[in-house]
């Protein structure tokens, strides 16, 4: 049902209203009666002192006179036999004969049905009627009451229903979101906790969007990237086949390696992805480490020595990548620098080549980002650089690219060093080799 949220919230205001009525008035009408109960001797003992023993109706009349005004009642006496001797007002007995008397809730007095009035007996026989003016009907307190709660529920109604009218657009975005529609946001107006609930809504729509989109991009330009390397090995067995020799069997592993390390990228391309942290970290020398995979490339690795904390495959993975980028897209010589900055240590990787414009610096950190200029032959960054941001933002950290005033490329990454007074970086200090 669609308005089963406004049904529910209004039918519990209205059950509220009601039970909260109805409680009040049998607060009242049991306070009423024993309030009544309480008073009845000492008001039958009034009453009885008040008027004088004489029957006559012209020394009744003046102190009923006195008593109606000082009570804004209207007071008849009647004889034992029932006949009225004085009355404060001449229609009040006419209107009393219309009526059926039913016994009160203890004692001799008796109540008029269908109006406030009460018949008490004296001592002396005699009998006084006494009707509260602007009381008739016993019902009178509990319509009062009635009435506030259907005034207060008409009031609430316009609030209840434009509180489950926004959950209900919520509810809509939601919806159409989770059919496919994922450009959906709902309106995140106000401050309480429904515009609180869109706003998360909308973040998290955001997020999940850019993830998507990254992941099919990913997927498409890994599927073009795929081809190229499965081409060439399909044409290598076929020519190995023919003509079988050491250069197409060197041709056909190049292109399974190729292959391996393309697809070892996109599976932890997407673990980073969906991972919230390391899954285990130690002090790195990020020195030595560096060290190690520039004398397996040939590249000259300069700078002070430095522990950060983090993973130390994502890190050689890091380093690996920016050394292969800048000897597969730039030009020797390639210069590797680590420094401290402060509390953070960095990493610049540095080539001599044509260098990447400026209004693209950012870009190249995307998945298989292709410069503008660059042929289908020539083929894009693939993952490399984008697994090290991936990397370094891992590690609390950043990289950025730089474009030296003499040319070339220079990639920057920044990440936090590690305590210098924590034993695992003191011990990791400790085994550092010496520098040349």
């Amino acid at each position: 049902m669609r308005n089963s949220l406004f049904l529910k919230i209004y039918a519990t205001l209205l059950a509220a209203l009601a039970i909260v009525a109805f409680s009040s008035a049998v607060f009242w009408w049991v306070g009423q009666s024993r309030e009544e109960e309480g008073w009845r001797g000492r008001r039958d003992r009034f009453i009885a002192a008040m008027l004088p023993p004489a029957d006559g109706a012209a020394q009744l009349r003046p102190t009923l006179e006195r008593l109606g005004r000082a009570f804004d009642a209207e007071i008849a006496v009647y004889a034992p036999d029932g006949r009225l001797i004085a009355a404060n007002d001449r229609d009040f007995p006419q209107r009393l004969r219309r009526r059926e008397w039913e016994d009160g809730s203890g004692g001799p007095m008796r109540r008029a049905r269908g109006m406030h009035a009460m018949l008490v007996p004296l001592d002396d026989g005699r009998s006084v009627a006494v009707r509260m003016t602007g009381a008739d009907g016993p019902g009178g307190g509990l319509a009062y009451l009635a009435m506030i709660a259907a005034v207060t529920g008409l009031a609430s109604y316009p609030v209840v229903r434009h509180l489950t009218r926004r959950l209900e657009t919520l509810r809509r975005g939601v919806d159409a979101w989770g059919e496919g529609a994922l450009v959906t946001r709902v309106p995140a107006n106000g401050s309480d906790e429904v515009a609180a609930v869109a706003k998360s809504f909308n973040r998290a729509a955001d997020h999940i969007e850019r993830m998507i989109v990254a992941h099919r991009t990913l997927l498409a330009n890994a599927s073009h990237e795929l081809r190229s390397p499965l081409a060439r090995l399909r044409m290598a067995i076929d020519l190995y086949e023919i003509n079988p020799g050491h250069a197409r069997k060197d041709e056909i592993v190049r292109n399974l390696g190729e292959l391996d390390d393309l697809v070892e990228e996109i599976l932890l391309a997407s673990r980073l992805d969906h991972a919230q942290g390391l899954d285990r970290t130690e002090p790195v020398d990020l020195l030595a480490l560096a060290s190690e995979e520039g004398a397996r490339n040939g590249i000259q690795v300069s700078g002070v020595p430095a522990i950060v904390d983090g993973d130390p495959k994502l890190l050689t993975r890091l380093v690996r990548n920016l050394m292969q980028n800048a000897l597969r897209h730039g030009a020797p010589p390639v210069e590797v620098e680590v420094a401290r900055a402060g509390p953070s240590v960095t990493l610049s990787v540095r080539d001599h080549g044509a260098g990447i414009p400026e209004a693209e610096g950012d870009r190249v950190f995307e998945a298989f980002y292709r410069p503008s200029g660059r042929g289908e032959q020539a083929g894009g960054w693939g993952l490399g650089l984008s697994l090290v941001r991936q990397i370094a933002e891992h590690h609390a950290g950043a990289v950025r690219h730089e474009t030296p005033g003499d040319g070339g490329a220079r990639f920057v990454v920044s990440v936090p060093a590690a305590d210098p007074a924590s034993p695992a970086a003191a011990a990791t200090a400790r085994r550092r080799p010496p520098q040349a």
